[in-house]
């Protein structure tokens, strides 16, 4: 997999803010970079973007149908989107924002489609965000490789991510990055409150095991004082990732198949039967979620006032103000926040394993300018390997988010682990069969104080999940033939 290039120089970057016009509740702010020697540096390694006289879908509009905009900005203080303002300075095009909420989505998208209003992209992804493989069959995309080349030295280490969204033959998502989701946050001031060893020194010393992790959990919880080491919903599904396999899995023939009889994963689920069973997790009736929901069920409650240990999330949530930041997570300025990968099992290979999650775009049926969306991908492609641009993103995360230059460097450390060992949550748009049986699989034992062996819960749910994978694979082979 292309890791990201480490920058070899320092360019001077020039941020411009300029207030554009807009409606009241929204307006864009309007931001320029330069960036002036990235195209010399980037091609000197053979990668380079079209010229505009033969850019096709140059000086044009893209629809982009989403429920976030992450082009234009609305605060001075978000993270730019370089690929976006390359694809507006460059090549004079534009995106029109077709906003929907995440819950209608779907309905919102389909009524578009049947109207001959189709927008031209949508985001790909994996897990929660998934499009693949039942949206691909059922005709809500198309595929993507009349768009864009996966030879090509600009999308080199993209294929093999590419692949895993396969239909007779053909790629149905244009794969700009591959990133790195769930990840074990603390507080610093807390771990060293109890006398534990930083987590992610003893990554760096190849000392964060399962084992490690599982005793500071016991140690530091409590429920009399309604003290939980883990809280949330993701930690579950962050210990199998660890193992470097999933429930569900696909093969090299894009065959779905079930991997619920993996020694690695078993080893896994008892190590979360065992923090339920000594009450190292929150659990009451099907709340899953800690007593920290009243506090209106935001992510991260407890870290800072050393109420949770550890919380298995995404970084984005370190991207906020330091004074939202702060009664969740800690004092960022003070360094009080930080994350590690995930531990590693002590009776596995030795590698620590993230779960990969794809960025990029798919091309919606009936979407008039899928040409456009292509080069917009490209132009984003383009700054996420320019090594100028990772310099903006580092000065960004540090001048406005205060990270450390810790948290930096273990960001580059979880990207590269997600790299190098791809693990692909297939789950998110799959059949109600087969998603509601893989969700049993991973909450019967978190949400109940007398959880069931892991034993128990896979003799329970092994023959709804080999029945829908069948069947999954025999739509999927329809389709193809």
């Amino acid at each position: 997999m292309l890791k990201r290039i480490i920058a070899i120089s320092c360019t001077l970057v020039m941020i411009i803010a300029l207030v554009g016009c807009g409606s009241s509740s929204r307006e864009i702010v309007y931001l320029t970079l330069s960036t002036e020697d990235s195209a010399a540096i980037l091609a000197a390694a053979g990668i380079t973007l079209p010229d505009v006289e033969e850019a096709e879908g140059a000086n044009s509009v893209v629809k982009w149908f989403c429920w976030y905009d992450n082009f234009n900005n609305y605060s001075e203080d978000e993270i730019i989107n370089t690929g976006y303002y390359t694809f507006t300075q460059k090549y004079g095009s534009t995106i029109d924002w077709i906003e929907t909420t995440y819950s209608a989505r779907f309905d919102d998208l389909a009524n578009l489609i049947l109207s001959s209003q189709s927008p031209d992209c949508y985001p790909a992804g994996s897990y929660a965000t998934a499009v693949y493989p039942t949206k691909c069959i059922k005709g809500t995309f198309v595929a993507v490789d009349d768009y864009v080349d996966y030879t090509d030295p600009l999308w080199s280490g993209m294929v093999e991510t590419a692949d895993y969204f396969v239909l007779g033959g053909q790629h149905y998502a244009i794969v700009t990055d591959l990133t790195y989701r769930n990840v074990v946050s603390y507080n610093r001031r807390v771990i060293e409150e109890y006398g534990f060893d930083d987590p992610a020194e003893l990554y760096y010393n190849d000392e964060w095991t399962w084992d490690v992790f599982y005793e500071m959990c016991l140690e530091f919880s409590d429920p009399d004082e309604d003290r939980y080491a883990l809280d949330g919903y993701a930690y579950q599904r962050g210990i199998i990732e660890s193992t470097g396999q999933e429930i569900l899995e696909i093969d090299e023939n894009g065959t779905f198949y079930s991997n619920i009889d993996s020694p690695e994963i078993e080893r896994a689920q008892n190590l979360v039967y065992d923090l339920v069973k000594n009450d190292c997790t929150y659990h009451e009736g099907t709340n899953y979620w800690a007593l920290r929901t009243k506090g209106g069920a935001q992510f991260g409650a407890g870290i800072a006032d050393g109420l949770c240990l550890f919380y298995i999330i995404e970084t984005s949530y370190f991207t906020m103000t330091v004074e939202e930041i702060t009664p969740l997570w800690g004092d960022v300025t003070e360094g009080e926040v930080m994350f590690c990968p995930l531990p590693r099992d002590p009776d596995g290979d030795g590698t620590y394993y993230l779960n990969s999650a794809p960025e990029g775009y798919m091309l919606v049926t009936g979407g008039s300018n899928h040409a456009g969306a292509a080069l917009l991908a490209a132009c984003e492609r383009f700054k996420i390997i320019d090594p100028t641009v990772i310099n903006i993103d580092q000065k960004q995360l540090k001048e406005i988010y205060y990270w450390t230059d810790e948290m930096l460097e273990m960001d580059s450390t979880c990207y590269e682990i997600a790299a190098a060992n791809p693990i692909m949550v297939l789950t998110g748009d799959l059949s109600d069969g087969l998603e509601n049986a893989l969700n049993s699989v991973l909450n019967t034992i978190t949400r109940t104080s007398e959880p069931s062996t892991w034993a128990q819960v896979k003799e329970t749910y092994r023959d709804q999940i080999d029945y829908y994978i069948e069947e999954l694979n025999a739509q999927i082979d329809a389709y193809n033939s």
